[in-house]
């Protein structure tokens, strides 16, 4: 009963031992400055969010060029948006498996095809069937970046900015949506489609010179290759003999006490808690409303008599600056501390948001129902680009020991898309239905989130990923 408790209680003091017995006195607690290679490979890795964001942003503006250009129903154009989705659900399955086989390089390897092939295949179509198989490719993509490009930039980057390194990811996120939105309002829809191959050809050739992840490397046995690559990111000026001795020693202990990557593995009692984690703030992201807000805006907007042109300008501003702030305090106020914040502030957006429409039915301060909707909406997606939109997934990242890491990752990331699936598919429903009422659900689960977040979610800032998982996993 007592054995995997004593086997992770081996793994931590043999992690402080190394920290005591290979580190120089005047050694400080970081793992290395920021470097070329560091910040080149990062941005490689973010082309493929950038990807994602543009392809999510490309059915608003190229819904009347495709439709008129290739005589579209509304019917078939729905279903050439919706698809996204379907492919998404496809690579989340094989995200985790495929990072594990290939490498997280291979993986984005993998991405990247897909994107430039979807890419291609719609800016030259000329019928449905053609466009939809692009957008599929572009949606098994996006899975596979969804997960990938995280992971990866949490083992690349020290953890003195690893928060802020991640949080990076929410950034070009909403900037590369806002950036499709405007460049597709002066462009045609190929154009556009033609222009959004541009950050894949860059991912293209970056991954020719970006080094694989060290951890990765280790995990596999190939020890040297795992310090080369370290040595690479960290400077060749720097002493990384601190953050070797701990992923050397953390995978030589998981590999002598644990078993392989394997998805029953996950559903023992000493991963119950990242495992918990991990898909409830993804659930919460979800199911909090992030896709009904983000595909549905115009109809939030039209509906609510706010212009949806001047809402749609100023929250792409917005977000970029509040990214930016999150970005800056992610690693001086914490995950936990944030999330926090980010949750009330999700809850409070939908709460204002479906009594701007509940005053509104009743034609009750109708003068005042645009601008409460806007404010509304507006908070909502600040706790987005603040928090909950790209924490969860530094976290998951974070927290699950690499023995596991490929099957937990592929769990979550099918969580996370099929709970975008649900909440864009009943949306319009349950905005048919009543207009006040599917914002106060989000609201109610939102505030759900703050307990939950505030009961099981863990402080990670500052600790390396070895310390991280071998105490959370005890």
């Amino acid at each position: 009963m007592g054995e995997p408790l004593l086997q992770k209680l081996r793994i931590q003091e043999d992690i402080e031992s190394a920290k005591h017995k290979l580190v120089n006195d005047n050694a400080d607690d970081c793992d290395g400055p920021v470097t070329f290679i560091l910040l080149f490979t990062t941005f490689t890795a973010l082309c493929g969010t950038f990807s994602y964001g543009t392809a999510a942003g490309f059915t608003s503006p190229a819904q009347s060029g495709m439709m008129a250009g290739l005589n579209l129903s509304l019917a078939e154009f729905s279903f050439f948006g919706s698809i996204l989705t379907i492919g998404g659900l496809v690579g989340a399955a094989m995200s985790g498996k495929l990072a594990d086989l290939l490498g997280r390089r291979g993986a984005l390897w993998v991405a990247n095809s897909f994107c430039m092939t979807g890419w291609l295949m719609i800016a030259y179509s000329q019928a449905a069937w053609s466009l939809d198989i692009g957008r599929l490719f572009l949606g098994v993509a996006a899975g596979l970046s969804c997960y990938v490009v995280p992971v990866y930039i949490v083992e690349i980057s020290p953890k003195q900015i690893r928060g802020a390194f991640t949080a990076v990811n929410a950034l070009v996120m909403s900037s590369s949506v806002s950036v499709t939105l405007l460049v597709g309002s002066v462009t045609s829809w190929k154009t556009l489609a033609l222009i959004s191959t541009v950050p894949c050809v860059l991912e293209f050739v970056g991954l020719f010179f970006i080094p694989e992840s060290p951890r990765w490397l280790a995990r596999n046995g190939r020890v040297k290759e795992s310090i080369a690559a370290l040595q690479r990111l960290r400077g060749n000026n720097t002493d990384i003999t601190k953050e070797a001795a701990e992923i050397k020693i953390y995978m030589e202990n998981l590999q002598e006490e644990f078993k392989e990557d394997s998805f029953f593995e996950l559903f023992k009692p000493r991963y119950s808690h990242v495992i918990s984690v991990g898909i409830g703030l993804l659930v919460l992201q979800q199911v909090g409303g992030l896709s009904g807000y983000t595909f549905y805006m115009s109809s939030i907007f039209h509906k609510s008599g706010f212009p949806n042109s001047l809402g749609v300008s100023i929250m792409s501003a917005v977000q970029l600056v509040t990214s930016i702030f999150g970005l800056i305090i992610v690693d001086k106020y914490g995950r936990r501390s944030l999330l926090t914040v980010a949750t009330v502030m999700m809850c409070m957006g939908s709460l204002i948001t479906g009594l701007s429409f509940l005053f509104q039915s009743y034609a009750l301060l109708n003068n005042y129902t645009p601008i409460s909707a806007f404010i509304g909406v507006l908070v909502f997606f600040v706790s987005i680009t603040v928090g909950i939109g790209g924490i969860p997934w530094v976290m998951v990242s974070e927290m699950t020991p690499i023995n596991v890491k490929g099957s937990a990752g592929t769990l979550c990331n099918l969580t996370s898309w099929s709970c975008n699936w649900l909440v864009s598919y009943t949306f319009n429903f349950l905005f048919q239905w009543s207009t006040s009422g599917v914002f106060f659900i989000y609201s109610i689960i939102s505030g759900l989130g703050i307990l939950f977040v505030l009961k099981m979610v863990p402080e990670t800032r500052g600790r390396s990923l070895e310390e991280i998982q071998a105490d959370i996993t005890r």
